[in-house]
């Protein structure tokens, strides 16, 4: 008789809970949808506003921008206000940008609009980790963050029929005229979340945070226009240059300078007592530095890949876009699926055992993309590299997040996200560029090698420009052939090889990501041997910490 209601209790405190961890991962869901639905609306968009594709790729990338810049002084604002009036505000204000984007009439508007929304998502982004830190605990925990960290893969599968469902049957602007509903769905359960008290005290250090936000903007502006200004002499395209050097070099430069700045501005602070913008003690230990490394990098292959991809279906495949989204799918589910069970090992494996295996399995899963890939797409070994990749991608998600957060106090958990939050963007856009420049660049090397050994005639290969090579399809290559003097036996000849560079370029681009996910074993050596979730563990932050957390207040 007496132990029912206790079993009642139980059950509804689990209730409780996990609609908790349903409420956070709508609110990722939210803004991943969006950052996957641009790419699948380029063709409507780009139709319905007569614009070039390359504003609907700037849109992508002021949203990027303005995440990765102001994602640390977001975190200031949860510890302010309050993590869970930030997160019903952010989620708001996110959707009403949402409602902008599906009114946008001009590049400007869209531009606008994900400017907005990108402000939004920095000051939401840490919430999501500091409501699951005071939420959860232990192994629940790790396994809220492992959901966390899995629901973008799923958002980015339902995106890309949702939208292009949604943009083919009626138009692109309902995709993101739904966010702005589901942000009202949101905020009306966000209060079932626990209240998270906020801290006094806390300031924002307005000169770190434009150290911070600049050279973040420098970077990611440097690293996502390598192929367009060029990577060491400046290209025709270049808006300026100096002494021929290419724009995205300097601001490259110049921004890891002021990235310096902000850490030797932030350590400053501390010696005089002043609160920083990033606490050091999130990056005081080789720990915690080696799981950052880790999570930089792959944070890189993983979008290294999803570029690598579309271009091998649709360019040297002639695949469409829905194609490539249903081609997709097993490696997509294989991310969200490992990082949501990966918690399962983590009482058997420490984190060491699990970031080095992972990693060997993504240079596993590369090399045979590498081997396998040709002309056809249904190739099984094909689809099984992919799920290997999947899988290890999404296990070290998961992994290293947890890491983040559990070797840091739970005070200190929207600083994480916010550091997490940098790596993630900053990681996607040296990913994304490095793919690109490798990829191009041994395309260009291998198309120059086969036409110097071809029986082409010099004549017909100065009527075409060799200095801006890239992916482009046979019928692309048809056209461009069709306005010189090439004759059908010659055109044949050039279209082979096209095909043959393609693929030779793509399979080296592989093998060389491949190689950089060994490299990474160095850094996951780093990793803690133990369990962070166990009790008997050391408590890595805590025990350094020279002044006490500031008094929560409510």
């Amino acid at each position: 008789m007496n132990k029912q209601p206790t079993s009642n209790v139980t059950d509804a405190t689990q209730q409780v809970s996990w609609l908790a961890m349903g409420i956070i991962v709508l609110a990722q869901m939210q803004m991943a949808f969006n950052v996957n639905a641009i790419p699948v609306s380029i063709g409507p968009i780009v139709e319905e506003l007569n614009i070039p594709s390359t504003s609907v790729g700037t849109a992508l990338v002021v949203y990027s921008l303005f995440v990765a810049a102001f994602v640390m002084v977001g975190a200031k604002l949860g510890k302010i206000f309050g993590e869970r009036l930030v997160f019903q505000a952010m989620v708001l204000a996110h959707g009403a940008a949402m409602g902008i984007m599906a009114l946008s009439s001009s590049a400007e508007m869209m531009n606008l609009s994900q400017a907005l929304a990108g402000l939004a998502a920095a000051a939401l982004v840490p919430t999501l980790v500091v409501l699951i830190a005071f939420n959860y605990q232990g192994r629940q925990k790790a396994q809220a963050l492992g959901i966390l960290a899995g629901s973008p893969a799923l958002a980015g599968a339902l995106a890309f029929f949702v939208a292009g469902f949604l943009g083919t049957v009626l138009s692109w602007r309902y995709s993101f005229g739904l966010l702005l509903f589901l942000s009202i769905i949101i905020f009306i359960l966000s209060f079932r979340l626990k209240p998270v008290p906020r801290q006094s005290g806390v300031k924002i250090d307005f000169i770190g945070a434009s150290l911070a936000a600049i050279g973040v903007i420098l970077i990611s502006f440097g690293f996502n226009n390598l192929n367009t200004w060029g990577v060491v002499i400046a290209k025709a395209a270049a808006p300026f240059n100096l002494l021929g050097l290419s724009p995205s070099l300097l601001f490259i430069v110049f921004g890891l300078m002021l990235g310096q700045a902000f850490f030797a501005w932030s350590h400053q602070r501390v010696t005089l007592g002043k609160p920083p913008l990033l606490p050091p003690e999130v990056l005081d230990s080789p720990q915690e530095r080696s799981t950052v490394i880790a999570l930089l990098i792959i944070g890189a292959l993983g979008p290294a890949v999803n570029f690598l991809i579309p271009l091998y279906i649709q360019i040297v495949q002639g695949q469409t876009s829905l194609f490539t989204a249903v081609a997709v799918v097993p490696y997509t589910l294989s991310i969200a699926v490992s990082a949501i069970t990966v918690v399962r090992l983590y009482e058997r494996l420490t984190p060491r055992r699990i970031a080095v295996v992972a990693f060997i399995m993504v240079a596993v899963g590369l090399t045979s993309l590498a081997l396998t890939i040709s002309n056809e797409w249904g190739t099984p070994l094909v689809i099984l590299s992919l799920i290997v990749l999947g899988l290890a991608e999404g296990s070290l998600l998961t992994l290293l997040f947890n890491v983040m957060v559990t070797s840091s106090p739970k005070e200190m958990a929207g600083d994480v996200g916010a550091l997490r939050g940098v790596a993630n963007n900053m990681s996607t856009a040296l990913g994304t560029a490095f793919a690109g420049i490798v990829a191009v660049g041994l395309l260009g090397m291998i198309v120059t090698t086969s036409l110097n050994q071809s029986t082409l005639p010099d004549s017909l290969k100065r009527q075409v420009n060799l200095d801006s090579i890239d992916f482009i399809s046979n019928e692309q290559l048809d056209d461009v052939l069709a306005g010189t003097t090439a004759t059908p036996e010659q055109v044949a000849t050039a279209v082979q090889i096209n095909e043959a560079a393609r693929l030779r370029a793509l399979r080296a681009s592989f093998l060389i990501l491949a190689g950089f996910s060994l490299l990474a074993i160095l850094p996951a050596l780093g990793l803690p041997d133990y369990n962070p979730n166990d009790s008997a563990a050391p408590p890595p932050t805590a025990k350094r910490r020279k002044k006490p957390a500031p008094t929560r207040v409510k």
